[in-house]
């Protein structure tokens, strides 16, 4: 299992700040990831669409796609952050 935040906007889109995954055989980094949540429809389509401005970290360290994500990491997915 891991644990998925959300924050920002996506938490507001989703619904849900968290959500702890059972990650399948097949999904070994971020991008498998996501492609699994966008497999959902609807808002995570949309919201995590390629091209959306969606950052992410595993386990507090910002990642790629090629990030890789096992049993036990904590994954993050936020909107990019503009100083003021």
């Amino acid at each position: 299992m891991i644990t998925v935040l959300y924050f920002a906007r996506l938490r507001e889109a989703l619904g849900t700040g968290s959500e702890r995954i059972a990650l399948p055989q097949n999904v070994h980094d971020l991008e498998g990831l996501r492609a699994l949540l966008i497999e959902r429809g609807g808002a995570w389509k949309q919201e995590l669409a390629p091209g959306k401005p969606v950052r992410a970290a595993v386990n507090q360290a910002m990642a790629q796609d090629d990030t890789r994500v096992a049993d036990g990491d904590e994954v993050a997915f936020f909107p990019p952050v503009t100083g003021g």
